[in-house]
């Protein structure tokens, strides 16, 4: 399809929509939790003047570390990764059999200091500490160090010149960093700063605290931290302290819809909130907001105090597409990204083997190995899903596939599901693929004598609903469910939201590729009848 034209179909789109959702939006004048409903888990908040950033996990995807804007605390988007790859070893590029789901970069530190943005992770994969720091935390360029060991969730942390982290599970521990936080201190020795920080939350516990983030607010420390009673919720616990060193006395802070692992901000206008996670099903890890008051130098969190509310004193979200989420219609123009940052691979790419030039207006994604699983293939492209529906559509040509590759539309996580074309025989297929009870199972093939197809995924996470159908189309406009019902599920191996993802790979020979016409994203289901 041509460029203009493809934009024309994109803004009609876009025109529909926004008459159908205007009038609802018009009548919700306040924020509503959560603030985003999508997979962005273990954030971390800053505020510069009027304007707020946030990082996140993003795990096994590249690149990482993904950084958000906002003037509101509600309406984000993507302005940046701190970084591009972790390393090359087997398990984070998919090679020798190996993957690094649910690893690669964990809980992210963000932190603003005399001038320079400083963001740092870890990561189990390479037992690594990763800090990244720029003056331009929307453009960069960004710094990168790394040492050992990887300190496990840990918060990094400038006060009075000095340099430190926090980190640990149960038992807190502070080790003080070089004056330009690219390594260990010469001569620092870890130290003790709460022996069981799982205190306050009880004696029966299924998850010691961890997940610290640790601030000055007048004078005063204050550690937070995220605990689990067990047979109870996933809680917040904060810690104070007059030194950095202690001794600190801890309470429960809050508990309430399993909201937890967090810290503070507040607003130039004096306000304070506290940003939290709540787990949600196959949707991911989903951030909320609660507003926060000061009772004898303690922050108490909730409204009324203890609870998390459905509504907040904050403009309304305008919606998650396309700041986390977007549509593509695949066609560039000049100075523009190749991929913008909606878009992660899963795992690291191979680069030589995907192009928006070789076909301009399309993706092209090629094979240049074989591969046995669609968990193992390399240059996934991937977007989050997004709650409480969403749909992801694509249109691609097979044209150019060899025999025993396979190309389509999927949602990522362990039990994933796929709608595709598969060439075996010289004969091409549309088959749906279902991995429900983790092990992939095609539940229907049907003959395909075009080289054009049209694929769509739909995902109901309302009320953890957690349900996806799959749809094909021959022309783009009359549509058939395939296969059947995928319930999805947040599995620990992959640690993630399912992701919409377009595919390719190989199974008996390398050197054909298909070609995407566009990716469309919507906040609604328009499931054909």
């Amino acid at each position: 399809m041509p460029y203009s034209l493809k934009r024309s179909v994109l803004a009609i789109g876009v025109f529909f929509a926004s008459a159908v959702v205007s009038p609802l939006t018009a009548q919700v004048k306040q924020a509503q939790n959560p603030i985003i409903f999508a997979d962005v888990p273990d954030l971390s908040m800053i505020r510069v003047g009027d304007t707020y950033y946030m990082s996140s996990t993003t795990m096994h995807m590249t690149p990482g570390v993904p950084i958000m804007k906002s003037k509101d605390l509600v309406n984000w988007h993507l302005v940046s990764y701190a970084s591009d790859t972790l390393g090359n070893q087997d398990e984070l590029t998919l090679r020798n059999g190996k993957s690094t789901y649910g690893r690669g970069s964990w809980a992210s530190s963000l932190r603003f200091h005399q001038g320079t943005y400083y963001v740092s992770t870890f990561a189990q994969t390479t037992g690594k500490t990763y800090i990244y720091s720029t003056k331009n935390i929307e453009k960069g360029p960004w710094k990168a160090v790394s040492f050992k060991p990887s300190y496990h969730d840990h918060s990094l942390f400038f006060d009075d010149g000095r340099v430190y982290l926090v980190y640990g599970a149960g038992k807190l521990q502070l080790i003080e960093l070089t004056a330009d936080a690219s390594g260990v201190k010469p001569g620092a020795t870890e130290q003790v700063l709460i022996e069981n920080a799982s205190t306050p939350a009880g004696p029966n516990l299924g998850l010691p605290a961890e997940g610290s983030q640790l601030f000055k607010i007048k004078g005063k420390y204050y550690l937070f931290n995220i605990t689990w009673p067990k047979g109870g919720m996933r809680t917040v616990v904060v810690h104070r302290a007059d030194k950095l060193t202690g001794p600190y006395e801890g309470r429960v802070a809050l508990q309430d819809l399993g909201v937890a692992q967090g810290g503070l901000i507040d607003t130039p206008d004096g306000r304070w909130f506290s940003y939290l996670f709540r787990d949600y099903g196959a949707v991911g890890r989903i951030p909320y907001l609660v507003p926060v008051t000061w009772t004898d130098g303690w922050p108490v969190l909730g409204s009324p105090a203890g609870k998390v509310p459905q509504t907040l004193a904050l403009p309304a979200s305008k919606g998650l597409i396309p700041g986390i989420v977007a549509s593509d219609e695949f066609s560039r123009r000049k100075g523009e990204p190749a991929l913008p940052l909606v878009w992660q691979w899963n795992h690291n790419p191979e680069n030589s083997l995907w192009s928006l030039t070789d076909r301009p207006g399309y993706l092209r994604l090629k094979t240049g190995r074989t591969d046995t699983t669609f968990l193992l293939a390399r240059n996934t492209l991937t977007q989050r899903t997004i709650g409480p529906t969403c749909a992801g559509t694509t249109a691609l040509d097979v044209s150019h596939l060899k025999d025993g590759d396979f190309a389509g539309l999927a949602l990522l996580q362990k039990r994933y599901g796929l709608v595709g074309v598969e060439s075996r025989n010289g004969q091409k297929s549309i088959v749906m693929v279902s991995a429900e009870t983790e092990k992939p199972v095609e539940l229907q093939r049907l003959p395909l004598t075009q080289n054009t197809v049209y694929f769509r995924a739909e995902c109901d996470f309302t009320e953890r609903k957690d349900v996806a159908t799959f749809y094909y189309s021959l022309d783009g406009k009359m549509w058939k469910a395939i296969g059947g019902p995928l319930k999805m599920a947040y599995t620990l191996p992959h640690f993630m939201g399912y992701r919409f993802g377009l595919f390719n790979y190989a199974t008996k020979q390398a050197g054909g590729y298909a070609d995407f016409d566009y990716f469309r994203i919507a906040e609604t289901l328009t499931s054909a009848k």
